[in-house]
């Protein structure tokens, strides 16, 4: 199992940080780092600032949103990338969600699941380097009737194969994940549960695809912290997991609330939800179960890290990305630094 890191958004006061952690990562020899993008800071070009100044570390994006931009103009930005960082550029690409979707980018929230397939199929047209003509539901290339005709990228990327990830949490969309993609980028998982609520459904999508998950990266995020208190270091990632499953989307449509409910915790995501639409989000965050939040994160001295990494291991995790908790770099940095002593003492490295 390999390491990853999750820088987040870049913006929320620890730019400088952000920088200094993907290069203490690329001299531990983590395998990549990820970048994220909302409403805020756009994913390309901390991208590129990071792979500037890094050697080996790959770089990825976690996520490029769907309504954002056109897949033509992801499948250039992505061929960029990877050219420009000696072929360490890895895809990662999400439907975002509806009030983002529908608020920022005047894009509408609907069939989600056509939409990213097709997305997916015109990006990998053009990293291809194809003629690019497409007839879907979405996207039709070129417009009929039009000036425009079939062109291809004149960018040549370092690898002729960009990998490609989709941020999947539904049952559907994790399965069509599994037949489309390379990689699948999970969030709030469970080693307990992930073959319940993930992997299941991606082995269903890779058989309809006539494959295995043989080369699939199962890669997701969990917050880390290191510490004796577990129950204090659980405190810090309260308002976290409050703010997912019970603000981010609406009261009917929160894909981290439905997922917190197929992993047993119906009663209190609901009341989650409704504390934190409410305003209450301290009593939201108060009403977390301490077992979900040790259920998806590492928290704890290293041992017991090791014993959470091995138990992820032998899960089917491929990638494990980690999000060191910290206010300050050296928090953060010792936080790097315990993740690959885990991963040694769980005899993974």
């Amino acid at each position: 199992m390999k390491l990853g890191i999750n820088l987040g958004y870049w913006g929320a006061g620890m730019d400088a940080d952000n920088l200094a952690v993907a290069q203490e990562a690329d001299r531990l020899g983590y395998s990549v780092c990820w970048a994220a993008e909302a409403y805020g800071s756009d994913g390309p070009t901390v991208l590129s600032w990071v792979a500037a100044q890094t050697e080996r570390i790959d770089v990825g994006s976690a996520i490029f949103q769907i309504p954002a931009r056109t897949p033509a103009m992801t499948a250039m930005t992505a061929a960029t990338l990877d050219s420009l960082s000696g072929g360490r550029f890895r895809l990662g690409l999400g439907v975002s969600g509806p009030q983002v979707s529908e608020g920022w980018y005047g894009v509408k929230f609907d069939k989600p699941l056509s939409r990213t397939r097709e997305y997916v199929e015109i990006v990998r047209k053009a990293m291809a380097r194809e003629r690019l003509s497409y007839d879907g539901e979405h996207w039709t290339l070129p417009l009929p009737g039009g000036p425009g005709k079939p062109i291809k990228l004149t960018v040549h990327p370092t690898r002729e194969h960009i990998p490609l990830y989709i941020a999947a949490i539904g049952p559907k969309n994790l399965e069509q994940t599994g037949e489309i993609a390379d990689g699948a980028l999970l969030i709030f998982p469970s080693a307990a549960h992930l073959e319940d609520t993930a992997l299941r459904h991606i082995r269903a999508g890779r058989a309809k695809a006539g494959r295995t998950l043989d080369g699939f990266d199962v890669c997701p995020t969990l917050p880390l912290a290191v510490g004796k208190d577990v129950a204090a270091l659980a405190d810090l990632f309260r308002p976290y997991t409050a703010l997912y499953v019970g603000g981010m989307g609406s009261r009917r449509q929160n894909f981290y609330n439905q997922l917190a409910q197929r992993m047993g915790y119906e009663k209190e995501a609901a009341e989650i939800q409704d504390k934190y639409l409410g305003g209450d989000k301290d009593g939201a965050a108060a009403a977390v179960p301490q077992r979900l939040i040790e259920s998806t994160c590492l928290l704890g001295p290293v041992e017991r890290i090791a014993d959470g990494m091995r138990a992820y291991a032998d899960a089917g995790v491929t990638t494990l990305t980690l999000a060191p908790a910290g206010f300050t770099l050296d928090e953060r940095v010792a936080g790097l630094r315990a993740g690959v002593e885990a991963l040694e003492h769980a005899g993974l490295a």
